[in-house]
């Protein structure tokens, strides 16, 4: 989670929604990224599936059983859906998103009993740290207004 927290601030600092997240198989990261939907004008450049692309070009698949990804803040709709088609072995995340998550608070995606899989959720690493990140940049954005 701490890899996933320097993307965060790596996203803050480009004016991007601070949200990092890695991608983890046996212990080895096969990606990491932050947010870029921003930069790259694409609404689907959330830190989670620009991860996801990045371990699927290197293992050559688009199923990553076996693998964990570590996201700073709890996946929205999108992201929940692209773990559940990765079939992704577990989902970690900080804080929660009381506004658009869909790991349990708003929606839950991911466990999702008519789904095909469901991937073990572990919630609330690190989550003062994660939500803070997100805190400190929305309120400097408010602050430049």
């Amino acid at each position: 989670m701490r890899m996933a927290l320097r993307e965060a601030e790596r996203a803050a600092r480009e004016e991007e929604v601070p949200v990092g997240a890695v991608l983890v198989s046996g212990g080895h990261v096969l990606a990491r990224a932050h947010n870029r939907s921003i930069h790259l004008h694409d609404p689907s450049a959330h830190a989670e599936i620009l991860a996801l692309r990045r371990a699927a070009k290197r293992l050559g698949n688009y199923r990553m059983e076996g693998c964990d990804l570590y996201a700073t803040i709890e996946p929205c709709a999108m992201c929940a859906g692209a773990v559940v088609q990765a079939r992704l072995q577990r989902m970690v995340f900080g804080a929660w998103d009381p506004k658009a998550g869909a790991g349990g608070s708003v929606l839950n995606v991911l466990d999702h009993p008519l789904l095909n899989h469901q991937p073990e959720v572990v919630s609330g690493v690190l989550a003062d740290e994660c939500a803070a990140v997100l805190r400190e940049f929305f309120r400097r954005k408010r602050g430049k207004k």
